[in-house]
């Protein structure tokens, strides 16, 4: 197999040294070069033109900065994936947000010590976001898929061929990762604030970075759109995105409301918020109907919590098609269960939702 030919910007001579370290040390990349700022990485990038697969990119640099040298790759039409360094802070989670917005890849958060620089923590978030981006790892068969994180190929379901009931109580539950950020900015703007059902939504996403996206949705949205507060009210025509670094469920409350809490079981399968959790927390609510919504993502989450809500609820599933996916991991393995009723290109989203559950 070819190396993937990799360009590290970045004004940081210790970060470029390190990031490159990484790279080299992996026989399936290799750096083409290293950049100081986002001026001198364009000019890189027009000199290798078409033999860049990916960038690594830091946002704060002198020159140009992370979000110049973005939309400056968007205006030469340079084709290659970003992968965004960023540190674990309000202002770089906000950056970040508007990166992937402006067409990165993913991004990566930077070691917060020496010890995480040390640990494989790292080098092990980095070379995975590397491997899904140039498609080094990436199986075309959902055995395989589900194989590299574990799971083993979910089981086919029978459909069930349900009486059409009134339902008076909806819910929109979306699960994605890889490339959700993006999609969600196609997807939420275009729900109406009448929706006639209440929008939960996981990402994988760390702490911070969550709550920043919700932020910017709610800025580009008509429906209102938050992150997330343990022990609030699920409301109709509302957005909320799952906190980083936790899980979310739904509950009742003595009332008869459906609750949102913070659950405080530990990551599963090395994901927290995790949406097999938040589907399995459904199981016991009172919605007469619940749309699942499986997005773009590496893995499978979601196709449990999803087949174990079957059967105990009416759901409606829709998946992303693989043409628009950024990575056709997760919406792949829901259609495996033969649970999916519709699978859509990613601008038609928000309309397969609208159908399903109406407004008010």
């Amino acid at each position: 197999m070819m190396k993937k030919n990799i360009l590290v910007i970045d004004d940081s001579a210790l970060m470029r040294r390190v990031i490159s370290d990484i790279i080299e040390a992996d026989h399936r990349f290799r750096v083409i070069g290293a950049a100081i700022n986002g001026l001198a990485g364009i000019s890189m990038l027009q000199e290798n033109a078409g033999k860049v697969d990916a960038v690594i990119l830091d946002i704060n640099m002198p020159r140009m900065n992370g979000l110049e040298v973005l939309e400056e790759i968007k205006k030469q039409k340079i084709d290659t994936k970003v992968i965004v360094v960023s540190a674990v802070t309000t202002q770089d989670a906000v950056e970040t947000i508007r990166a992937l917005e402006l067409g990165a890849f993913d991004f990566v958060t930077k070691p917060e010590g020496l010890e995480e620089l040390r640990s494989n923590a790292f080098s092990d978030r980095l070379l995975n976001c590397l491997a899904v981006a140039t498609k080094s790892i990436i199986s075309e068969t959902p055995g395989d898929i589900a194989s590299e994180i574990g799971e083993s190929e979910p089981a086919v379901i029978k459909k069930r061929h349900l009486k059409p009931v009134l339902a008076k109580e909806k819910l929109v539950a979306i699960a994605c990762s890889t490339g959700g950020p993006k999609a969600l900015h196609t997807i939420i703007p275009s729900l109406p604030k009448e929706l006639d059902a209440g929008v939960v939504i996981v990402q994988h996403m760390p702490e911070g970075f969550t709550r920043s996206l919700a932020n910017r949705l709610n800025t580009i949205s008509n429906i209102p759109v938050k992150e997330a507060e343990d022990g609030e009210i699920l409301r109709k025509g509302r957005v909320y995105i799952a906190r980083g670094g936790c899980h979310l469920c739904v509950t009742k409350d003595d009332k008869g409301n459906h609750i949102l809490r913070f659950c405080n079981e530990a990551p599963r399968f090395g994901l927290a918020p995790c949406a097999d959790v938040l589907y399995e927390s459904l199981i016991d609510t009172d919605y007469d109907e619940i749309t699942c919504v499986v997005l773009t993502g590496m893995g499978s989450d979601g196709s449990a919590g999803i087949s174990k809500l079957y059967y105990k609820k009416n759901i409606h599933v829709i998946a992303q098609d693989s043409k628009t996916s950024v990575v056709y991991g997760m919406p792949r393995m829901i259609k495996a269960t033969g649970l999916v009723d519709k699978e859509v290109s990613l601008d038609e989203v928000s309309d397969a939702i609208i159908k399903n559950v109406g407004v008010q």
